[in-house]
C-alpha cells in the first residue's frame, strides 16, 4: 500500500511513522512534510490547502491511500477533491469537516443527537455575549465559532477577559462550564460505525500548573489510570454512534477520525467539542503504543467498511510525549534558531524525536513554528514514560526553548488551572 500524508507538524509525523511500521505499508509519502517525517518518507512540496494539486500528486504516485493530518484543509475540501480524484482517503468532507470548522454546527448536531454537552448559546453582538456570560456564570468559556489552531478558547473568571475574546471574533459560542478533568478519545470512523482508540488526555496551557494562554497542546499521555472502566463504551453509545447517525441524517457521512474533547463531570462524560482529525499531541502516545496495523484499519474507515479490519491493539504500559515550543510562544514564535540533540535520541528504542516546527537550513536544524518538536517515551507505566521523555528532553536545546515540567505528573486526571478559575 502506498501512503500519502498531508500535513507539515507532529501529528503528521506520528501518522508518518506509524504507517512506516505497518508492513502491508510499501511507501509513505507526505505532502509538504517536515524534517522529521523526512527519514521515513518521500517529502512533495505541495500545498496542503490545494485539493487539485493535494489530488494529482496522488495520482502521479499511485497513492491507494491519502490521510489529511489537519483540519485546514479538510475544512478547506482537499478530501473531497482526492476521492474526486477515485482515491481512497482518510479524513471527512468539507461538509462533514463542519462538525470542527463551526462550533455553532457541531453544537446543533450534538443537540439533535441527544449528545450530552453543555449548554451554549450562539453570539454575534457584545450585548448577546453580555447575556450569556451573565446567564451561565463564572467561570466563562467563550469559543471563537470559526477554526483557530486550538488556540480560539478562552475560560476564564474574568468577565472583561471573556469579553475582550469574544470582541475578537465574528462569531463565538459562550458555553457553560463543565466542571471536570478532561480527556480526548479518537475514533477511526467509516461514515456509519466507529472504532476507539486509546483515549489521552493533553495539557493546553502553556504554563505549569494549566496556568496562562491556550495553546495548541504542550504535551499529552495514555492511557488514563484514573478514567473510570466502561468509560470508552458509554462514549461510543451516548455520543459516537448518535453523532454518525445525524451526520447520515443530514446527508454528510462522516469518514476520518472522529475527535471527542470530553470532561468526566459528576453526571457523567460530557463533550466539550468535536474536531475532525487526530489531536496533536495527544494522538502521539495513543500511536507509539498501537501494535495493530494503522494503514489497514485507516484504508478500511476510507472504503467505508471497518467491520474488514480487526480491532486496533495496544502495547501494555503508557506513552507520554512532552512538546518543546518556541520563544514568546503561543503569542509569538521564533524561527530560525538552531536545534540541537536530537540526534543523540535515535539510539532509543523506547524515546523519539516528533518534529512539528522545524526546518533544515544550511546551519542545520532550525525552529520554524510555535511548537517545535516534542520528546515521546514509552514506558512500563505513566511515571515510567514520563521520566524517559523528560530526560529525552534534557539532551536538547535551542535558544528561548520553553517546555512545561508537569506533564502527566502525579496526581493524574486533575483539572487543569483548577486553582485560578476560583
Amino acid at each position: 500500500m502506498r501512503t500519502l500524508v498531508v500535513g507539515t507538524g507532529g501529528r503528521e509525523h506520528a501518522l508518518a511513522l506509524a504507517l512506516s511500521r505497518d508492513p502491508a505499508v510499501t511507501e509513505v509519502h507526505a505532502a509538504p512534510g517536515n524534517p522529521g517525517i523526512s527519514e521515513v518518507a518521500t517529502l512533495h512540496a505541495v500545498d496542503p490547502m490545494d485539493g487539485p494539486a493535494v489530488a494529482a500528486l496522488a495520482t502521479s504516485i499511485g497513492a491507494d491511500l491519502v490521510v489529511v493530518g489537519p483540519e485546514a484543509p479538510l475544512v478547506a475540501g482537499v478530501a473531497d477533491a482526492v476521492r474526486a480524484a477515485g482515491i481512497a482517503v482518510f479524513g471527512p468532507s468539507g461538509d462533514a469537516a463542519r462538525l470542527e470548522g463551526s462550533k455553532d454546527f457541531s453544537k446543533r448536531v450534538m443537540a439533535a443527537a441527544g449528545v450530552p454537552t453543555a449548554g451554549s448559546r450562539t453570539c454575534t453582538s457584545p450585548e448577546e455575549v453580555a447575556a450569556a456570560l451573565d446567564a451561565f456564570g463564572a467561570p466563562y468559556v467563550v469559543k471563537d465559532d470559526a477554526l483557530a489552531a486550538g488556540k480560539g478558547v478562552v475560560v476564564t473568571s474574568d468577565r472583561d477577559e471573556a469579553l475582550a475574546h469574544a470582541a475578537g471574533c465574528a462569531r463565538v459560542v459562550v458555553e457553560e462550564f463543565l466542571d471536570g478533568p478532561e480527556f480526548s478519545l479518537f475514533v477511526v470512523c467509516d461514515g456509519t460505525q466507529g472504532r476507539p482508540l486509546l483515549p489521552a488526555q493533553d495539557f493546553k496551557r502553556v504554563f505549569d500548573g494549566g496556568r496562562g494562554p491556550n495553546t495548541g497542546g504542550m504535551g499529552s499521555y495514555s492511557p488514563l489510570p484514573w478514567l473510570p472502566a466502561g468509560t470508552v463504551e458509554t462514549v461510543m453509545a451516548d455520543v459516537v454512534a448518535p453523532t454518525l447517525a445525524e451526520m447520515r441524517r443530514l446527508g454528510s457521512p462522516f469518514v476520518g477520525c472522529l475527535y471527542v474533547g470530553l470532561a468526566l463531570t459528576s453526571s457523567g462524560p460530557q463533550v466539550i467539542e468535536f474536531n475532525c482529525r487526530f489531536g496533536d499531541p495527544d494522538v502521539q502516545p495513543v500511536l507509539a503504543l498501537l501494535t495493530s496495523p494503522l494503514g489497514a484499519l485507516l484504508r478500511a474507515a476510507a472504503d467505508g467498511d471497518l467491520s474488514t479490519a480487526p480491532q486496533p491493539t495496544f502495547a501494555a504500559g503508557a506513552a507520554v510525549s512532552v512538546v518543546m515550543a518556541s520563544a514568546g510562544y503561543p503569542e509569538g514564535t521564533s524561527t530560525g534558531d538552531v536545534v540541537v540533540g536530537t540526534e543523540t535520541l535515535t539510539v532509543e528504542t523506547d524515546v523519539d524525536v516528533i518534529h512539528a516546527g522545524t526546518a533544515r537550513t544550511d546551519a542545520g536544524l532550525v525552529t520554524a513554528g510555535g511548537r517545535v518538536l516534542a520528546v515521546r517515551a514509552t514506558g512500563a507505566d505513566v511515571a515510567d514514560a514520563r521520566a524517559k521523555a523528560y530526560e529525552g528532553i534534557r539532551t536538547i536545546s535551542f535558544p528561548g526553548a520553553q517546555w512545561r515540567r508537569d506533564i502527566a505528573a502525579e496526581p493524574l486526571g486533575v483539572v487543569e488551572g483548577a486553582l485560578s478559575r476560583g
